[in-house]
């Protein structure tokens, strides 16, 4: 019953960003939560801060227009005083220039009583800084800005 309610909630923080608001995945974080976004592009970086936490969240909102997630699956172990979960999608997304990119990914999250303590997102990186550089290209220079990191 307890991984169920895990699954839902996952499912919902990922259909929440896809519908563009942000506060469906910063109003699961606990209050010292980390945010770990794998690489070393525009999207990528280590966040400890609410405000750097929604700061990247908004970067891939912009940069991603119309990004949209499909949760093939996840998984649930451990209970509610560490839950381990494993997300596995695949997001399409419009970029800045209209061209249509999908790439998959996987979100490694741990939850303590019910709050997000660290996400850490591992995305297809190359398909990721290869839409970035395109729309840098096509007139996005923020595509190409320094990790937001705190």
């Amino acid at each position: 019953m307890y991984h169920a309610m895990v699954r839902r909630r996952v499912i919902a923080a990922f259909a929440g960003l896809s519908a563009g608001r942000i506060e469906a995945v910063t109003d699961e974080l606990a209050p010292d939560a980390q945010h770990y976004f794998v690489g070393t592009h525009a999207l990528s970086g280590t966040r400890r801060t609410p405000d750097a936490m929604r700061a990247g969240y908004e970067r891939l909102l912009r940069l991603l227009n119309g990004i949209s997630f499909s949760v093939q699956e996840v998984r649930v172990s451990g209970g509610p005083w560490r839950t381990q979960v494993q997300a596995i999608w695949t997001e399409t997304n419009r970029g800045t220039d209209g061209v249509v990119t999908s790439a998959e990914g996987v979100n490694l999250i741990e939850i303590r009583w019910g709050r997000v303590t660290p996400v850490r997102i591992y995305p297809d990186t190359a398909a990721l800084e290869a839409t970035l550089q395109r729309i840098s290209r096509k007139g996005t220079p923020e595509a190409l800005s320094p990790p937001l990191t705190s």
